[in-house]
């Protein structure tokens, strides 16, 4: 029985430094809860903010949440070759980005200096980097895991999350919006396959399996308590989107007592990143 390997579980709050409820929220779950670990929004609106919180709450694991999507850039609109608009801004469109970014060769160059930016804007906090992903899952992205899988010892990059949210296990735990499940597990289970013999090979650490993806902020105490009794022994992230209004249920789910009395009753251990890398 000793030799039983453990259930080791990242809970981790996606958008840090997006806006001040997210961030007040990801400490509340942290500090009330069973969140261990927040990517942060180096260009956020509220990324100093996130900082501070941060700076004083050390057990929680930072990572950085690389924008791509849906956010503003580090660099300027004129050293990005047709990146952002003048307001620094990306598409708000992850298809119509995704299909930019995998044809248009001249933008590689760019997408890897805004990488590289934003890596440095991470550094400049004095955070230690817990982990990397990508707003939106654009980490992912074929044109931009090569970029990252290149650089990782560079830019200090020891674990990176691969969103392999399994479908059946899903489907047992949960209900509704039968296609955006089917859709979303079908694209990310090919691009995890793909993408893990690459982190292998270089040393980064992944979890076995990350759970948040077919739920897209919908994740409850219900669906929380259903899923822990479906773990079995393993690394596993669940990522979530803390916040004080769109996201709120998620916030009261991480916080839940039952959830936190059952992962005691099951002996999960809740860890981050940078833990497993201790075990790897």
């Amino acid at each position: 029985m000793g030799d039983r390997k453990p259930i080791r579980l990242i809970v981790n709050g996606d958008d840090f430094g997006s806006s001040h409820g997210a961030n007040n929220a990801i400490i509340r779950a942290h500090r009330d809860g069973i969140l261990t670990s927040a990517s942060l929004m180096v260009n956020g609106n509220a990324a100093d903010h996130a900082v501070r919180l941060a700076r004083d709450h050390r057990e929680l694991g930072v990572g950085i949440h690389v924008t791509l999507v849906c956010g503003k850039s580090t660099l300027k609109p004129s050293e990005t070759f047709g990146l952002v608009n003048h307001r620094f801004e990306f598409s708000d469109s992850p298809f119509f980005a995704g299909l930019k970014y995998f044809f248009n060769r001249k933008i590689r160059a760019c997408l890897r200096q805004e990488i590289d930016a934003q890596l440095r804007e991470f550094r400049l906090t004095g955070l230690p980097l817990d982990h990397l992903n990508g707003h939106c899952n654009m980490h992912l992205h074929p044109t931009i895991f090569a970029i990252l899988k290149r650089h990782t010892q560079d830019w200090g990059v020891r674990a990176i999350r691969v969103t392999d949210d399994p479908l059946l296990l899903n489907l047992r735990i949960a209900a509704g919006r039968y296609l955006y499940r089917l859709f979303h597990a079908l694209v990310f289970s090919r691009l995890s396959a793909r993408v893990r013999p690459s982190l292998e090979r270089r040393g980064v650490v992944q979890a076995d399996h990350v759970f948040g993806l077919l739920q897209d902020g919908r994740i409850t105490e219900k669906y929380l308590l259903r899923l822990l009794e479906e773990l079995r022994p393993g690394n596993y992230e669940l990522y979530a989107h803390p916040d004080d209004q769109e996201h709120a249920g998620e916030t009261e789910a991480l916080c839940s007592p039952r959830v936190r009395q059952r992962i005691d009753e099951l002996g999960i251990q809740l860890v981050r990143y940078q833990d497993l890398a201790h075990h790897a």
